[in-house]
């Protein structure tokens, strides 16, 4: 049966109960109606006809005139036409043959023998009359009576039908609904094996059998797909198994789900049964294990001895993402959900090794060049002096050629040999107290005959009051002087370069700006790599590429930050910020 033929004999069928109620109270209250009309009608009219003929009697004097018998048989004609009860119709004619001897006979003594008869067959019309109300009007209420025995039956029994079909039919529609979303969550979920059965043969029947279809040609698409399945998780395993970096996967309840031999030599975990164990027992008895698992690790590289070996390692981790359906605002939605991380120990010791030796050669070689390259500077100066000997203008020029090349080569000689202290941990730091400006005016010292060759004001912005900063004063010079230099270099002659010296929420900040043509927004991110250089147009010289990477290793070594703005057009602003001295 159809889902809408069911809701219309459900509305039949209550239409019919509220019908069937309906008549059964208006039959009832018709009955009563028409024995109440029965009551007043004829009952009523009896009883006053023969109060009329016996006020008759009773007002006129014996012998009755003519008028009082003609005024009394007319109530009694009335009376013989309003006979309605058993027993009424004997006294009525005993009433007529009285008033006809009346009529007959005008003797005082007879007429009152007559009277006294006329009077008892009033009574007893009266009486048959009165006991006709008192029956009629017991009928009456046994009928009331009835009726509302009757009526409150049939309203129990409407109520009962009402109730039982307000109670159960919705379950026809909600149950099949209900039933139907729970098979659909049951699917997406996962479980493909979720059937519907419905004895209806309605229109949920058809939709339960599309489901069931649907979900038959799911479970075989995964059935299909499970050989598949296995067969690329082997060979996941097989590939994670064999690659020489350690892999560690861990799921959402903290559980090992794989881990490659690499994995369990590098963390020297012996025996098969790691899969499945749970982190928080293996990392009670492995600290290397615990330290990988922390949500920090990764930051640095670590080092480990194997085999009596120094190796580096770099942790990288990722989240195991999957695909989820879940239920937002009542609606399913696919959404992605974590369902563990994956940990890969990168072997860097090659890397590492590598690195050393590059830091080692750059070290000796820049040791090496820079007493040729000062002996160099040495006697260039010599041949500018004129107590040795004059040379001619062509050689005056190829001096000072060489000259300021000797000072590049010595400048990258000095970076090399900084970069190397950094790049070994051998930086050494002097902390001391001094006044932010003692490092400008030393700065300025440094580079002010530049400035002056090239006609570039020098403006410097303060602030009063300034704190000390506790620093390392040679260092943090070193660093304004690389901002000093390449402003100038990036300047046009009899420009300006400003210096900036400010307080801000106890941190100092140096800034240099000029105003150049800038630095474009795609190098920016660069520019304190180490060797990077930002492309030139061939008309200022570019440096090694080690100054700002030094600069920044300096300052946040220091305890402090460094960074840059600039706008293509509008020249650059470097600056750094160091903490100020705090005062115990």
């Amino acid at each position: 049966m159809k889902v809408r033929t069911k809701l219309r004999l459900g509305f039949g069928f209550l239409f019919l109960v509220v019908l069937f109620f309906g008549a059964a109270a208006l039959f009832y209250i018709r009955d009563i109606s028409e024995n109440s009309k029965v009551i007043l009608k004829n009952n009523y009219e009896s009883l006053s006809f023969a109060r009329e003929m016996r006020s008759i009697l009773d007002d006129s004097p014996v012998p009755l005139d003519k008028a009082a018998l003609d005024k009394f048989d007319t109530y009694l004609t009335k009376q013989e036409a309003n006979i309605t009860e058993p027993g009424e119709q004997k006294h009525t004619r005993d009433l007529r043959s009285s008033l006809l001897f009346l009529k007959r006979n005008t003797d005082v003594k007879q007429q009152n023998v007559a009277i006294k008869v006329i009077r008892k067959s009033l009574r007893d019309v009266e009486y048959v009359n009165m006991q006709a109300i008192v029956r009629k009007d017991n009928a009456a209420r046994a009928s009331v009576d009835r009726a509302t025995l009757f009526l409150g039956l049939v309203g129990a029994f409407t109520f009962l039908v009402l109730f039982s079909f307000s109670v159960n039919f919705p379950g026809y529609i909600a149950d099949p609904l209900k039933a139907l979303i729970d098979g659909i969550r049951e699917i997406g979920q996962g479980n493909y094996s979720k059937r519907l059965h419905f004895e209806q043969n309605d229109e949920f029947a058809e939709v339960a059998n599309a489901f069931n279809q649907m979900a038959a040609r799911l479970n075989e698409w995964e059935n299909s797909n499970l050989a598949t399945v296995i067969s690329e998780k082997r060979r996941i395993e097989t590939i994670i198994e064999q690659m020489q970096d350690a892999i560690i996967g861990v799921n959402e309840r903290q559980e090992i789900l794989f881990m490659n031999d690499a994995a369990r030599k590098t963390l020297n975990i012996t025996g098969d049964k790691v899969i499945g164990q749970n982190t928080a027992t293996l990392t009670k008895t492995n600290d290397l294990l615990k330290s990988i698992l922390r949500d920090d690790a990764g930051i640095k590289p670590f080092k480990i001895v194997l085999d009596s070996r120094e190796m580096y390692f770099q942790m990288q981790s990722s989240d195991i993402v999957v695909p989820n359906m879940q239920e937002k605002k009542g609606a399913l939605q696919l959404a992605n959900r974590s369902a563990g991380k994956v940990y890969i120990l990168k072997n860097i010791t090659e890397f590492k090794e590598r690195d050393e030796a590059k830091t080692n050669f750059i070290a000796t070689i820049s040791h090496e060049l820079k007493t040729p390259i000062a002996s160099i500077k040495m006697s260039l100066q010599l041949l500018n002096d004129q107590r040795v000997g004059t040379i001619n203008t062509e050689q005056e020029q190829l001096v000072n050629h060489i000259k300021d090349d000797n000072d590049r080569l010595l400048k990258i000689t000095s970076e090399l040999l900084e970069l190397s202290q950094v790049e070994t941990g051998n930086i050494q730091l002097n902390f001391v107290p001094v006044n932010p400006m003692q490092i400008v005016d030393y700065a300025i010292t440094s580079i002010k005959f530049q400035a002056d060759q090239k006609q570039v004001q020098l403006e410097i912005i303060k602030d009063d009051n300034l704190p000390e900063v506790q620093v390392d004063i040679e260092k943090t010079a070193w660093v304004l002087v690389n901002f000093l230099s390449n402003a100038l270099r990036y300047s046009a002659e009899k420009s300006k370069i400003e210096i900036r010296v400010t307080a801000k929420n106890k941190q100092v900040q140096f800034a240099v700006k000029d105003f150049g043509k800038g630095i474009d927004e795609t190098y920016q991110k660069r520019l304190f790599d180490r060797y990077f250089q930002v492309p030139t147009d061939g008309q200022n010289k570019s440096g090694s590429g080690l100054g700002l990477a030094i600069s920044k290793d300096f300052i946040e070594a220091q305890g402090g930050t460094i960074g840059v703005e600039s706008e293509m057009g509008a020249g650059s602003r470097f600056w750094f910020q160091l903490p100020g001295k705090r005062v115990s």
